[in-house]
């Protein structure tokens, strides 16, 4: 049972991270899950307040992820026309890799592009309302991967402390 939790775990702490870069799954509280699975094995000692103080902070940061974009996409004169071009050229950058990595960067600005040029609004309003919108969704997915990351950083050192008892031969003599 021990093994079996442990690569709960380890599975939602990766798919927490690749939650943090896709909208529809929740990165960090995928992530926490796979904190609450290790603590929850028997092995490993339990730190209530440890999921109690990473909670908050998966909560947290998915309530920021929802206000940031909105709050740069207003400082910007963006529009909600703007916030959902974003998410749609995110997804057709995931469903079709066309550029690459740099596709990631590329395709939710020029999904905010045309997101307000679709709400009538004018060439340059619509490039300034975009750019606010992506660097709020940039700042909103760079806090969520660092979250996940640190998250997994916790789960790997305290699964490290304790690998003599899930695998004896990874001790040294």
């Amino acid at each position: 049972m021990d093994i079996l939790l442990l690569f709960l775990g380890f599975f939602c702490m990766i798919l927490g991270i690749l939650g943090s870069f896709l909208p529809v799954v929740p990165g960090p509280p995928i992530s926490w899950l796979g904190l609450l699975l290790l603590v929850l094995t028997p092995v490993i000692p339990n730190d209530w307040w440890l999921i109690v103080i990473t909670g908050i902070v998966a909560l947290g940061v998915v309530a920021l992820d929802y206000w940031i974009p909105a709050a740069g996409t207003r400082k910007f004169g963006g529009s909600r026309a703007g916030m959902i071009g974003t998410t749609v050229g995110l997804l057709i950058s995931i469903l079709f890799p066309v550029l690459g990595l740099a596709g990631i960067v590329i395709w939710p600005f020029v999904g905010a592009v045309v997101g307000e040029l679709i709400n009538k609004t004018g060439h340059k309003q619509a490039m300034k309302a975009a750019f606010g919108s992506f660097i709020g969704f940039l700042t909103g997915t760079f806090l969520k991967f660092v979250v996940t990351v640190i998250f997994l950083g916790i789960f790997l050192m305290r699964a490290w402390n304790y690998r003599m008892d899930f695998f004896p031969f990874l001790t040294m003599p």
